[in-house]
């Protein structure tokens, strides 16, 4: 029997980079768990961690991953298979011919901030060392991009100065623009437990929504969108007012005040209360639990930790929104101590590695800006190269109009999923399909930029990497591969050293080049350069970060003094200088800023609206954010369906009253259009919103949410609608707001079908059902999963879709054939001329007959009992014809196990409200009764703030009641 082998690793999720044990047994991942001596979780995993393992089955494998290089001979085609060395010579000479023929310019390089530090490093080289052009970006850009301008323009350098036990000795924890319950959950239950730990903790929470982090909040501000500039500036009015700011702290390390005094002389309470849509009480309040001050003048300041996110990121103003904040901790001397300091939230595993080597357009190795002639001629003596360019680079946004307007020839897109991901999706399409030649270098064979790429290049994922990451405290930490790599799939640091090797031949030697671009001999054979003589002459990961370790030297994240035995023992913080055995927890305690007076600089960021306001055509706010158990565009994440059990369908969320003005009923599809584009989904009421406003999760693009227009264009998900507004300095685009109508689809007919399918078929099943989409005006495909008492979990497909009239039959037959709808146990029921079509799928096993799958066409109201008896696998043998009769009561009640909140041992809302209803005793006792009888919440405790927010609940009814 093979032994289980334990390999310690980094999760791939968010920047909160935890530490995980990977199991595995032979070359097969069979395990993961959360690693104890890991300092940023100690052992805890959230629900997207903890299921990992699961992710990398060997059935998911194969139906999802991309495990050989592919290329298609047309855009149109399907791809075929070619071989390692034919698709780098291909991608060679398609970019060296791009070059010739119009400079280096004319390619770009769009990378992704869950690349390892080493991937990130091979490819900025590449971009700006070998080709000589800036066009590379990554999808930090959408994600950090603003906190890093705010840092670098108050504090002098990219650096957050403040650690996770910062939580622990706050008084005021400051949550502004964040979800952390969602997006971050190992931190949040670090938060949780700070609290109890310490009763007089005080959070405050600012955000549009009230999500489950707000239900943590002592103080919530349901602040406007964007109107984030204008709170601080009000508060900050509030703490001049008052004497709440620390005048020696300012006069002795901080330069710029007069100005911003100026700035908020007007930001009076009367105006910010009007534009932030919030209490002058309320403001005061935060003003003075920032500040810290008691009512007690002679009692020592408190210190105060802010965390921010994609709120103030993701804007047009969002610089200045980081800007600002920060202007309060300068303003109140709360940086550079235990418990206080502003902490920007990264939202990728390794947004700040490639920070830290410089993997976006505007910068370089080690914090150095290309901006500054010093550190492009360091970075090029570095490098062994002539020089590096001074063109700017295209960003993110601008890179990709640059190529639908034909100005970007060539495109490298490596893990990333710009087709769903970036705002504008009309613009992001027309870029890709007029390019002359697209790479996609990816593990996921099912993203949506897959089908525009000229080559794809298989690469490998987590469980087979090697290299480092860094997380939001800047955490250095060692990912390692517990398997080999799948397939053929290589390392991603590996692709891009072969591919540079192979360019470099055909540009000839960098270092030789003249200044003004001359066209390569590309006649040049591959193999006549000796790896000797390659500037990317890299045996492992390891020689490519000793390469970057020495570009730190001297700078502020200077890790001259660590080694990777170092990280073999354990993950460290930078700064780690030459001579030093362990980094910084905090940075600035000396109050010694990294600029060249050693002061920090205060900025007078003046409040701007968003870039598209409300008008009377598009009424409503559309902001987008984060589910609880998906990650970015569900490539991963997307595979489990017990990662649908908390939210299984994608939807549109309104503020009751203005469903009800506008006579719409949850489950009702509903046009949403910007100016940009227009999608259709369900409505669905939440309370969590304020009139005026609507929400979408970020994660559904046109893999799981599609359809097709009135002018037969494919439907591309929620960044259809989503504006390419972006911040002036930062160029992070504007998610957060764009302005939308929301009109009723007047799409009577409808469908539903549902089934249970074999493990090794689902997902397969799904990606062909995908292709179907594009049939409807509107519909909808994604996996869930049920396990039934005592029983193993089985897998599914949900597939929903709308029209003005029933379709063709053969596409119906179609969708039967791909979900199992056919044979001896099929009952089957046919109305062609009122476009009604059923097919019930019934399992007979004595003494029980079971539901396998259904298809409801044309009248689909019996959904409501026929679903529930499927998902929770109900006996069905009482239920035989009437399963096919129209209408939406069933002949015998069906009553629903309910709906999923714990997805780590399947515990439902109906069966925690049933347990809670028995109870009694305080919300503590109550949670622990919870957690104690159903096991929710004792695991991942990703569900911990809904289990909250329902005892909570259940003592308010009490209370009504008594």
């Amino acid at each position: 029997m093979t032994a289980t082998r334990n390999t310690r690793s980094t999760c791939p999720y968010c920047g909160v980079g935890c530490g995980v044990i990977i199991e595995s047994t032979g070359n097969q991942i069979t395990g993961v768990r959360g690693d104890p001596d890991h300092p940023a979780n100690f052992g805890r995993l959230c629900s997207k961690g903890s299921t990992l393992a699961l992710t990398a089955s060997a059935d998911i494998t194969r139906q999802t991953r991309l495990l050989q290089p592919l290329q298609r001979l047309t855009r149109s085609a399907s791809p075929t298979p070619i071989k390692w060395d034919g698709a780098l010579d291909l991608a060679s000479d398609q970019f060296a011919r791009v070059i010739r023929e119009h400079g280096p310019d004319a390619v770009g390089f769009y990378i992704s901030g869950q690349l390892l530090t080493e991937d990130y490093y091979v490819f900025n080289k590449l971009a700006k060392g070998l080709i000589g052009t800036n066009n590379i970006d990554s999808n930090s850009r959408l994600c950090m991009s603003s906190a890093v301008a705010g840092y670098k323009q108050t504090l002098g350098a990219d650096a957050p100065p403040a650690c996770y036990d910062d939580v622990n000795h706050a008084s005021t924890i400051f949550i502004v623009g964040a979800n952390p319950a969602f997006a971050h959950p190992v931190l949040f239950r670090r938060i949780e437990d700070a609290q109890k730990a310490n009763p007089s903790l005080k959070v405050i929470v600012c955000d549009p929504r009230r999500t489950d982090t707000a239900e943590l909040a002592d103080l919530y501000l349901p602040l406007l969108p964007g109107t984030d500039v204008m709170l601080f500036n009000g508060m900050l009015h509030l703490m001049l007012w008052e004497g709440w700011t620390d005048a020696s702290f300012v006069a002795s390390h901080t330069q710029g005040f007069d100005a911003l005094k100026s700035l908020v002389r007007d930001c009076t309470p009367d105006l910010v209360a009007e534009t932030c849509g919030i209490t002058k009480d309320a403001l005061l309040q935060a003003a003075r639990m920032f500040a810290g001050v008691d009512a007690d003048a002679n009692a020592p300041r408190t210190p105060t930790l802010s965390l921010y996110c994609q709120g103030l990121n993701q804007s047009s103003s969002g610089t200045a929104k980081n800007a600002a904040l920060i202007n309060l901790h300068l303003a109140t001397g709360q940086i550079g101590k235990a418990g206080a300091g502003p902490f920007s939230l990264t939202g990728q595993p390794n947004a700040m590695g490639g920070r830290e080597v410089g993997g976006m357009a505007n910068l370089m190795s080690g914090h150095r800006d290309l901006a500054n002639p010093a550190h492009r001629a360091e970075m090029a003596a570095l490098w062994g190269v002539a020089d590096v360019p001074a063109t700017p680079g295209k960003t993110a946004v601008e890179m990709f109009q640059a190529a639908a307007d034909g100005e970007i020839k060539a495109l490298w897109i490596a893990c990333t999923n710009p087709a769903q991901s970036m705002p504008d999706q009309t613009t992001v399409r027309r870029a890709l399909e007029r390019a002359e030649f697209v790479v996609l270098q990816e593990a996921f064979a099912t993203t949506a930029t897959a089908r525009y790429a000229d080559l794809l290049l298989p690469a490998t994922t987590w469980g087979e990497k090697e290299g480092t990451v860094t997380n939001s405290e800047r955490r250095i930490s060692r990912v390692r591969a517990a398997v080999s790599p799948s397939g053929e799939t290589r390392h991603d640091w590996q692709i891009a050293t072969e591919f540079a090797q192979r360019l470099e031949i055909k540009l000839a030697a960098p270092s030789t080049q003249p200044d003004a671009f001359t066209p390569p001999d590309l006649s040049i054979a591959p193999t006549a350069l000796p790896v000797s003589d390659t500037l990317f002459a890299y045996a492992s990961p390891e020689t490519v970060w000793l390469e970057h370790r020495e570009t730190t030297r001297g700078r502020d994240l200077d890790i001259t003094g660590l080694t990777y035995a170092a990280l073999e023992q354990s993950p460290q913080q930078w700064p780690l200088r030459e001579g030093e055995s362990q980094g910084q927890a905090r940075l600035y305690q000396d109050a010694v800023f990294p600029t060249p007076d050693g002061k920090a600089r205060f900025v007078a960021a003046a409040y701007t609206p968003v870039a598209e306001p409300r008008e009377s055509r598009y009424p409503f706010s559309l902001t987008t954010g984060r589910l609880r158990d998906q990650w970015h565009g569900m490539s991963r994440t997307g595979t489990l369906g017990r990662l649908f059990g908390h939210v299984n369908e994608p939807a549109i969320q309104m503020n009751p009253q203005d469903m009800a003005r506008r006579l719409l009923a949850d489950g009702d599809l509903v046009h949403v259009t910007s100016k940009r584009g227009s999608i259709v989904l369900p409505v669905q009421g939440s309370a969590d919103l304020s009139m005026s406003q609507v929400f979408i999760a970020m994660h559904w693009g046109d893999e799981y949410l599609s359809g097709v227009s009135a002018t037969g264009q494919r439907l591309a998900g929620v960044n259809a609608l989503t504006t390419s507004a972006f911040c002036p300095t930062s160029k992070q685009p504007e998610f957060k707001h764009s302005a939308v109508k929301v009109l009723k689809a007047d799409l009577p007919w409808g469908l539903l079908a549902v089934a249970w399918l074999p493990a090794g078929r689902v997902l397969q099943a799904q990606a062909q059902l995908q292709a179907l989409m594009a049939r409807f005006p509107f519909a909808s495909c994604a996996p869930f999963a049920g396990q039934a008492d005592g029983a193993d979990e089985r897998s599914g497909l949900l597939f929903r879709a709308a029209a003005h009239g029933a379709p063709p039959d053969e596409l119906l037959e179609l969708i039967e054939a791909l979900l199992d709808l056919h044979g001896g146990d099929v009952l089957r029921y046919a109305d062609k001329k009122r476009g009604q079509r059923r097919a019930i799928h019934l399992r007979h096993n004595d003494p029980s007959t079971q539901l396998e799958g259904f298809l409801l066409a044309g009248d689909t109201s019996a959904q409501s009992w026929i679903k529930t008896l499927l998902q929770d696998q109900l006996p069905a043998h009482t239920y035989g014809r009437a399963l096919l009769v129209p209408g939406a009561k069933p002949p015998v009640a069906v009553v629903s196990r309910g709906k999923a909140v714990c997805a780590c041992f399947n515990v439902t809302d109906a069966a925690i409200e049933s347990h809670l209803a028995q109870s009694s005793g305080s919300a503590l006792e109550r949670l622990a009764s919870l957690q104690s009888s159903l096991k929710c919440g004792t695991n991942c405790g990703s569900c911990v703030p809904q289990l909250q927010g329902m005892v909570r609940a259940t003592l308010g009814a009490g209370l009504q009641n008594a």
